[in-house]
């Protein structure tokens, strides 16, 4: 019996603004593994019996890390288990939720996505800065200050 991941995106941090669907998972999840970006106060809808992975990384232990949190995922999902990867933000932004995915999928467990609200929409946003305004700015980029192998 195989189980099922969801990649969940734990937005900005305030619980408020994640998504119902994000709730609902949240709320069933047999097996959570979290990032540090995730607030407490977002780990609160976690099921009191559910087992917590706390997964974050240091600089320096990325790869290692890394290799634990997809061990990890496949034990927990061929064990039968509704498991959740939840992630600061949104799953595919800067995390490796693509990786993740692509790993879960070729080992034929399924995948669920469920995007967050990134916290490069958000936090402009709730400062009152327009990513976009008319006559002002007419576009924006994310680009990520890290890139494979720590560079």
């Amino acid at each position: 019996m195989k189980g099922k991941v969801y990649l969940v995106g734990a937005g900005p941090g305030d619980p408020e603004l994640l998504t119902l669907r994000a709730v609902r998972v949240l709320q069933e999840a047999e097996v959570v593994l979290y990032d540090r970006l995730v607030s407490p106060a977002v780990l609160e809808l976690v099921p009191p019996l559910a087992q917590l992975h706390y997964v974050g990384k240091e600089r320096g232990e990325q790869e290692r890390v890394q290799g634990e949190i997809l061990a990890l995922l496949l034990a927990h999902a061929r064990s039968g288990r509704k498991v959740v990867r939840l992630k600061g933000g949104d799953p595919m932004g800067y995390g490796r939720g693509g990786e993740e995915w692509a790993f879960l999928a070729r080992e034929g467990i399924a995948v669920e996505l469920v995007p967050g609200v990134s916290s490069a929409l958000a936090v402009p946003g709730m400062a009152g800065i327009p990513l976009t305004l008319r006559g002002v700015a007419g576009g924006f980029a994310v680009l990520s200050g890290h890139a494979q192998g720590g560079g």
